[in-house]
């Protein structure tokens, strides 16, 4: 019992000392992953007001789950697999959040475009017509153009507010359209004519990325399902073929080292077929 209490205590004595030593580390890296943290909300138009308390909660839960593996469970290799994991969560999920927004303004621009160009041909002006797609395009553009509208009301040029909607959202088909304004305003010629025409080729785009997805549907089911199939394997194994060298998977140190390497490697592979069967283009 004594020296169960004195290891428990050099080891908090240990952690401390780590833990003093590397603040200086730690805080350089919060403040970088923060950053990329901050752009990705505010893309998202959620607010970071208490971004940095999160960020700190959420390291000190990474921590508790890794003492906890290592100190409970009494395996350091499967608390350090877990707490990896768990690190990338936020960023994968806020990255996932950000593409599918991104991919729902780009669905709704040729509308929009096809309707700012109705409006400029009615006699409207650029601010306006703004104006006017800020009201009825639905969700989440609306919120693009309401934002650009608000600014250029306040004051702020529209060649500066487009500048930052194009660096916000990093469209490139926002970026054409965003251009072909500027352009216009510039050089002066029809500006309606151009953002048909702008709108058309971003259609044909649009159409191709649905082709590709269509295609590719099957293969993305396919890794989903060959990313699954190492756990079903392994459940097979346990339940109905060899219980006994399956356990000592969890058990001993050389087989928690397989099994978190599978794990790593196979989450991997996945994010890798998911890169390659992008339909960006």
């Amino acid at each position: 019992m004594i020296l169960m209490i004195l290891g428990i205590a050099i080891l908090g004595g240990a952690v401390g000392m780590l833990a003093y030593s590397g603040a200086e580390y730690y805080w350089r890296m919060l403040v970088h992953i923060e950053r990329d943290f901050r752009e990705k909300l505010k893309r998202l138009r959620v607010s970071t007001k208490r971004l940095r308390s999160y960020m700190i909660a959420w390291s000190i839960g990474v921590a508790t789950l890794l003492l906890g593996f290592w100190l409970i469970a009494g395996t350091l290799i499967f608390g350090i697999l877990f707490a990896s994991l768990l690190v990338g969560v936020p960023w994968y999920v806020l990255r996932r959040l950000a593409e599918k927004r991104k991919e729902k303004i780009e669905d709704q621009l040729a509308d929009s475009m096809v309707s700012l160009a109705s409006a400029i041909k009615a006699g409207l002006s650029l601010g306006q017509s703004l104006e006017i797609l800020a009201k009825q395009c639905p969700r989440p553009i609306s919120e693009e153009f309401s934002q650009i509208v608000g600014e250029y009301q306040l004051g702020k040029p529209l060649e500066r507010c487009l500048d930052e909607a194009r660096d916000r959202l990093r469209s490139e088909n926002f970026a054409l359209f965003a251009a072909a304004l500027q352009a216009s305003r510039e050089s002066g010629g029809r500006l309606n004519e151009t953002v048909e025409r702008i709108a058309h080729s971003v259609m044909e785009l649009q159409r191709l990325e649905r082709k590709i997805i269509s295609e590719t549907a099957q293969a993305r089911t396919s890794a989903l399902y060959m990313a699954m199939a190492p756990a079903a394997i392994l459940a097979l194994y346990y339940f109905f073929i060899d219980q006994a060298n399956t356990e000592r998977l969890f058990t001993t140190v050389a087989g928690q080292v397989i099994l978190s390497m599978s794990v790593v490697l196979n989450v991997i592979a996945y994010l890798w077929a998911r890169a390659i069967l992008n339909a960006d283009i």
